[in-house]
């Protein structure tokens, strides 16, 4: 890349916030991964390994902080747009778009299910359904 990289500690709150207000242009921040918050995928494992839910006021804070880093939400994780992550979502971003990378993908199925090459093969997975189908 060339260019220096300023890493911040987190991805929410004041000194995020602040340091992503106003970047000189070009430069480059790369933030501490959302996983690390239990607001962005809504749940997690407690301590002792119980299930534990996020608190919905608590994840409509943290989904408002990440909207205060930017003005346009891009979505460019084809394997993962299908989650309602609060980092996945774009929630508070007045504009949202698909990035090359999930239209490439894209384009790539519209291809397969619109004039697939013959002979066609496909492997399909996904979640386990219950009942099971018979």
């Amino acid at each position: 890349m060339g260019k220096p990289v300023t890493f911040l500690e987190d991805c929410v709150g004041e000194k995020v916030v602040e340091a992503c207000a106003a970047p000189a242009e070009g430069s480059v921040i790369l933030l501490e991964n959302l996983r690390f918050h239990i607001e962005e995928e809504g749940k997690a494992k407690g301590p002792d390994g119980e299930k534990v839910k996020a608190d919905p006021a608590a994840v409509a804070a943290f989904r408002a902080d990440l909207a205060k880093l930017a003005d346009i939400y891009v979505c460019d994780a084809f394997g993962t747009a299908h989650r309602a992550h609060s980092s996945m979502v774009g929630e508070g971003f007045a504009v949202r778009a698909a990035g090359f990378l999930l239209k490439k993908e894209l384009d790539a199925f519209a291809n397969v299910l619109e004039e697939p090459k013959r002979p066609f093969l496909a492997i399909l997975g996904g979640a386990y359904r219950f009942p099971p189908t018979k």
